[in-house]
């Protein structure tokens, strides 16, 4: 993908459709290129932040699961910091294998529990720390009619700490996505969100506005990847008042698969996105930025 100056993403960044009428809109505010030597680095595909934005962790197709800080100058992010890697370990405490170590969605709860969607398995499982052996949940009573490779892309956890995860696919154009609802113990599918065009989930997260933002990625041949964000009121068993706040142009970024929302201490809310390189050397791991402007 071609290099780009910041002055034209943040004029890409203003791409949006003509569909979901919205007086918000995401501005791009920063980027920077993650590299490492570390062994299996890459294949990132979730992002968690802490409340101030100042911490992340991410995990990757591999079954690495890598914390760090965020060095920012200006509000810009110039660098990471403190990086720690690890290898997401199993229920017996011994490391993923195979495609179990397939880790798409993250979430982590107010007391610090890590919950973690795996894509090979359909399943989703809890962790009280990076150095801790899973901890299963009931599985998903619809796993056995999800998508090989297309499934548990995006995972996200509200304030009263309810899990929310959905998959890539849902099995038709024309069909919602199915929201699958952990509450209590209990896994139901009462909530939907609406399939337009041809963008896929990849990627949720719930606002400090207590907001549902989704991430979703389409590939558009040889342009690379344009990217969508949505945002959604959640009220009972129904997910309303659809904004859409960014659409990039195909390239604009790299492969955006895991998305973090917070809130600066001026109160503006922040989105901050990774990508997933594929393990290809014509892709990179970025994280980008951008801020919600009215």
């Amino acid at each position: 993908m071609r290099w780009r100056s910041e002055l034209q993403l943040a004029l890409a960044a203003f791409g949006l459709s003509a569909g979901i009428a919205c007086a918000q809109s995401l501005e791009f505010v920063s980027r920077y290129v993650w590299q490492s030597p570390v062994d299996g680095f890459g294949g990132f595909s979730s992002l968690e932040l802490s409340p101030t934005g100042e911490s992340f962790t991410t995990t990757s197709d591999k079954g690495l699961i890598a914390e760090g800080s965020i060095v920012r100058h200006s509000g810009r992010i110039r660098g990471l910091d403190n990086l720690r890697f690890m290898t997401i370990l199993n229920p017996a405490g011994a490391p993923l294998r195979s495609y179990r170590t397939d880790a798409e969605g993250l979430a982590v709860s107010a007391d610090g529990t890590i919950y973690i969607s795996f894509e090979g398995t359909h399943k989703v499982m809890a962790y009280d720390s990076t150095k801790d052996a899973a901890r299963p949940l009931p599985d998903i009573p619809w796993r056995d009619s999800l998508q090989k490779n297309s499934s548990l892309e995006a995972l996200a956890i509200d304030q009263a700490g309810v899990l929310y995860t959905l998959p890539e696919r849902s099995g038709d154009l024309n069909r919602p996505f199915p929201v699958f609802r952990l509450r209590d113990g209990i896994w139901d599918r009462d909530l939907s969100i609406a399939r337009r065009d041809g963008f896929l989930p990849v990627g949720a997260d719930f606002g400090p506005d207590g907001r549902l933002y989704l991430l979703e990625r389409e590939l558009t041949g040889l342009n690379g990847f344009a990217t969508r964000v949505r945002s959604f009121k959640l009220e009972q068993d129904v997910l309303s008042d659809e904004r859409e706040l960014l659409r990039t142009a195909g390239g604009t970024h790299d492969n955006l698969e895991g998305i973090s929302v917070w809130a600066t201490p001026e109160g503006v809310i922040r989105v901050t996105m990774i990508s997933d390189d594929n393990f290809r050397i014509f892709q990179r791991t970025e994280l980008v930025e951008y801020k919600l402007a009215n």
